[in-house]
């Protein structure tokens, strides 16, 4: 089969685009860059919901007009819908046409509207029934195709302790042809005291096939014997730049792989046919659109180690297809290995940042360490059980660097995982560099995680206009959002750090309208605004102020553009 650029797929794609549109006709994560409003009571909702005869009370609360005339396709009533729009903050009604939103108001204004231009013989109505309604839920950094595969696989989410790991293992295997590989993870070993798993706890169950099991963070995993025989993988090898192999104290492997190492193992995993990765992308969307979801920022199939070519050839193969042929259920903004940024730079320059209304094209995603959880974030102190071990910088600085200079100066936007405080030093700088090389401009750089700093760098984040895109391991907007107002751990009584507690307000505008600024999206998505696609979440309950003490409601439906796409 001969080689497609993706340009020429692109052109493919935009043709049969052209060609639909003519005979059819019509995803904590948590951004904590922008300044935010003060936790609103019941009393300011009532404030901006109750109308008077007055005009110009009535243009204090109803802000907007619509922005097209025309009959609209669907009318929301009767609920407390949060804007994530600081003008006009609350909302009891909106109007819907062809995926978008025209109008936004008291549901006075809205009713009054609706009878002049609005409502019309196919014009439908959704009565809340004093439910919340809030702006459909951002993700800013999953990976979306890797998680619908993991959905698949041996799930270790789960695993609280060794004993536990083993049977799930066991389990999984029992059904498997030999020499079949048996893949899966999720497995924190935090969860059962900190002990890291062997290969030595599964070697036993798994003689005939080999085994590789990821840690939850995607920067360690766990190989078998076998698998480690198969890659060619002994005690006596040195530990490659940006990675590590775990021994015991004699110096024998473990089975532990860390960051760029744990290629010896996954360039031995035979591909994932397309077909199946098309699976996981509907197995995952459907999940999104579950947990409230409707865009996600994907960084891809991407990891230390791994091959730069997987999220090309997942937005050739998967995304462009599903969009295609109408499977695209949420929407989706992708980022790309940095290495590769010439090849987006030129796919940008000739299908702009927007494909669909499903597909946006991002930036370029690079890793400046490892993860906490795999001793491999880079700190400016050692790890305190591990005293010759500070982390991993996983990217020659200086490369970084070029590369950086390079992207931005195309007009990509950049975000670099940094997990360790030194890791977060390293890259605070070299932005600072990178803007002083190539000048003042709206680039929102991005650092994915910020997840340790030492005393005053939060600062720099603000001085630096820098977006901390900050992140929890699983596609639960709700349950992030109570962490973040509660901060109080499994099993603990007490918040910890309890001055970090956020508000339910800043909590909401953080999964929602300064995630989409953090991707440039703000346009489109990210609050209930005139102009903006219709993406919203109703949730289970109906008073603002429990929600705001107890962070506690469920996603009762969500919908994209409108339409009803969960349940």
């Amino acid at each position: 089969m001969p080689t497609i650029h993706h340009t020429e797929i692109y052109t493919q794609y935009q043709t049969k685009m052209r060609v639909r549109w003519l005979s059819v006709s019509a995803t904590m994560a948590i951004l904590l860059s922008i300044a935010s409003l003060p936790l609103l009571t019941q009393n300011t909702i009532n404030n901006y919901t109750t109308f008077t005869s007055s005009f110009s009370n009535f243009l204090k609360i109803f802000r907007s007009k619509t922005v097209q005339r025309g009959v609209a396709d669907l009318i929301v009533t009767n609920g407390t819908i949060f804007t994530s729009d600081d003008s006009l903050p609350f909302a009891q009604s909106m109007a819907i046409r062809s995926g978008r939103i025209i109008q936004v108001g008291d549901y006075s204004s809205v009713q009054f509207m609706s009878t002049q231009d609005l409502a019309g013989p196919g014009t439908r109505e959704l009565n809340l029934e004093g439910k919340m309604v809030v702006p459909g839920f951002i993700d800013s950094h999953v990976h979306l195709i890797s998680g619908g595969l993991q959905m698949a696989r041996v799930e270790l989410h789960d695993v609280k302790s060794k004993d536990h790991f083993v049977d799930k293992v066991k389990e999984a295997v029992a059904n498997m042809k030999q020499g079949s590989w048996l893949l899966g993870g999720g497995w924190n070993n935090d969860f059962w005291g900190g002990e890291l798993p062997m290969a030595s706890w599964i070697d036993d169950i798994t003689p005939h096939n080999p085994v590789w099991l990821s840690r939850i963070d995607g920067h360690m995993g766990l190989a078998n014997s076998l698998a480690l025989k198969l890659a060619g993988t002994s005690s006596y090898m040195n530990d490659p730049d940006g990675g590590a192999i775990i021994r015991n104290s004699n110096g024998e492997a473990t089975g532990l792989l860390v960051d760029s190492t744990m290629k010896l193992i996954t360039s031995c995993i035979p591909e994932v046919s397309v077909d199946v990765r098309r699976e996981a992308l509907m197995r995952a969307s459907n999940l999104a659109l579950m947990r409230g979801v409707t865009t996600v920022v994907d960084v891809g199939r991407y990891f230390p180690g791994s091959s730069t070519e997987t999220s090309w050839e997942d937005f050739s193969d998967v995304y462009t297809w599903a969009d295609l042929v109408g499977k695209m259920l949420i929407r989706v903004c992708l980022f790309f290995p940095i290495e590769t940024w010439a090849r987006l730079r030129d796919l940008k320059y000739k299908a702009g940042p927007k494909l669909s209304e499903k597909i946006y094209l991002g930036g370029v995603k690079a890793f400046a360490d490892g993860s906490l959880g795999s001793s491999s974030a880079l700190f400016h102190e050692p790890y305190v059980d591990e005293p010759h071990n500070s982390g991993l910088e996983v990217a020659d600085i200086n490369s970084l660097h070029g590369m950086t200079v390079s992207a931005d100066k195309a007009g990509l936007q950049v975000a670099i995982h940094a997990i360790g405080d030194k890791a977060n030093a390293l890259i605070l700088d070299m932005y600072a560099s990178v803007v002083s090389h190539n000048g003042f401009r709206d680039r929102r750089f991005r650092i994915e995680h910020a997840q340790h700093l030492v005393p005053g760098m939060a600062s720099r984040f603000s001085e630096q206009a820098i977006i901390a895109s900050v992140q929890v391991a699983d596609i639960n907007p709700l349950g992030s959002m109570r962490t973040a107002m509660k901060r109080i751990p499994s099993g603990w009584h007490e918040a910890w750090s309890s001055s970090e507690c956020m508000n339910l307000s800043d909590a909401l505008k953080a999964y929602t309208i300064w995630a989409a600024h953090g991707c440039f999206l703000d346009k489109d998505v990210g609050s209930i605004s005139p102009g903006k696609l219709a993406d919203f979440v109703v949730l289970s309950t109906d008073s603002w102020d429990e929600f705001s003490r107890e962070g506690s409601a469920y996603v009762e439906a969500t919908y994209m553009g409108g339409i009803r796409a969960f349940p």
